[in-house]
């Protein structure tokens, strides 16, 4: 188990599998290192990019591990910034030959960039040494979604996401239950519904790809080919929606102001902003009737040019944080509900603290809507990249 790994692989020199990866995986040409142990040769300082908002699901964990293995992180830095600016950096220290970001924890957004790129190691020849039944582990939801990661990233955290709605019931008094009932609303209420700019907003882009179940369009999966109706749709409500801000946090702040009165949400932008007192606890949340969950996930991906001995820490942590034990820390406010990426890992596991939050912020038809409708995967790494140019170039660029 992932579990007996993290505790004891200090103690046991173990070796990887015996071929690095190469262009042939999508890992790009820079070979990772055939052979590690489980230690480096010196305890590391690791320098984590966060351009998700993961932090506050997992920084626990890390300083946990560094608390319980100062054999292998001796310190360790945070930084933040946005995933349409994620792979320009990577790319940049990459070709000066000066990386200095260890692990990067990016939503499908930064890590679909990366692969697009070739910026990540490809991780599968270190599975049986750092993650011993990797897939096993995982709930079903969030096995489904480590196929994105195309082996160059290890998924941490997982949820079905939305797209819901969320609506200032003052305002709203009957939230719409279709996309039609959705666009009649925004056109009698102009600029007062809103989402953010898929390309950096988990509801964002959870709200693009839903769309095309929602409105049955010809392939979901194909938003070059298969979205005429998503197109044409998002066409006629954009005469409606007067911006698009470049992430959630500005869309929640503007619900909270009341400067709009719907926007497009999910399980965890619901629970968190109202948590945190970003957002009034009043605020309501509702699905479509025709519904179909767009599950969404984080990753910890190895930037390329990594040293051996950070590649080997950052590996030991990654493996650390899929053990149950870290997992439940990944309730958190509610950012991510539910959020652990792996199977038996209940509410009743997490922190007390977590467990009030969910209890006084939480909703509970969440679980049930989980059960009761069908969850499918974010777009792969290729097409969801195209969706956001297309929707940048379409939608954006018109405001």
């Amino acid at each position: 188990m992932l579990s007996t790994l993290a505790a004891g692989a200090a103690a046991v020199p173990v070796l990887a599998a015996c071929s690095a990866p190469s262009s042939h995986d999508g890992a790009g040409t820079s070979s990772a290192p055939t052979s590690l142990g489980s230690t480096p040769g010196k305890a590391v300082t690791l320098n984590v990019l966060d351009v998700a908002g993961n932090l506050a699901l997992t920084k626990p964990m890390i300083e946990a591990f560094k608390s319980a293995h100062p054999e292998v992180v001796s310190h360790v830095t945070y930084s933040t910034g946005t995933a349409p600016q994620l792979a320009s950096k990577v790319q940049a220290q990459q070709q000066a030959g000066n990386v200095q970001i260890h692990l990067v924890l990016t939503g499908t957004d930064g890590l679909a960039a990366g692969i697009q790129k070739g910026l990540w190691y490809g991780l599968k020849p270190y599975y049986d040494t750092f993650f011993p039944g990797l897939m096993a582990n995982y709930q079903p939801g969030a096995a489904s979604m480590a196929s994105l990661a195309q082996d160059q990233g290890i998924e941490l955290v997982w949820y079905p996401s939305g797209p819901l709605l969320e609506y200032d019931p003052a305002k709203v008094p009957t939230p719409p239950a279709t996309t039609d009932a959705l666009l009649d609303w925004a056109k009698a209420n102009g600029g007062k519904f809103q989402y953010a700019r898929p390309a950096n907003s988990g509801p964002g882009r959870t709200f693009l790809m839903g769309l095309p179940y929602l409105l049955g369009d010809s392939d979901p999966t194909d938003p070059t080919n298969g979205w005429s109706k998503t197109w044409a749709y998002l066409t006629e409500l954009n005469k409606h929606v007067d911006s698009y801000p470049a992430g959630t946090s500005a869309v929640m702040k503007n619900l909270a102001a009341g400067t709009v009165h719907m926007i497009a949400s999910t399980t965890g932008w619901y629970i968190n902003p109202r948590a945190l007192g970003t957002v009034p606890p009043g605020m309501k949340v509702a699905k479509f009737s025709s519904f179909t969950w767009v599950s969404d996930a984080q990753y910890g991906v190895i930037p390329k040019g990594v040293s051996t001995d950070e590649l080997t820490a950052v590996l030991r942590l990654l493996a650390w944080m899929l053990t149950p034990e870290q997992q439940a820390f990944a309730y958190d406010e509610g950012y991510f509900y539910p959020g652990p990426a792996v199977k038996d890992v209940p509410l009743s596991k997490a922190p007390a603290s977590s467990q009030n939050v969910m209890s006084k912020f939480g909703e509970p038809e969440f679980d049930g809507w989980i059960k009761q409708f069908p969850i499918k995967n974010s777009l792969p790494a290729t097409a969801q990249v195209t969706a956001f140019d297309l929707w940048d170039r379409r939608i954006g660029s018109t405001k």
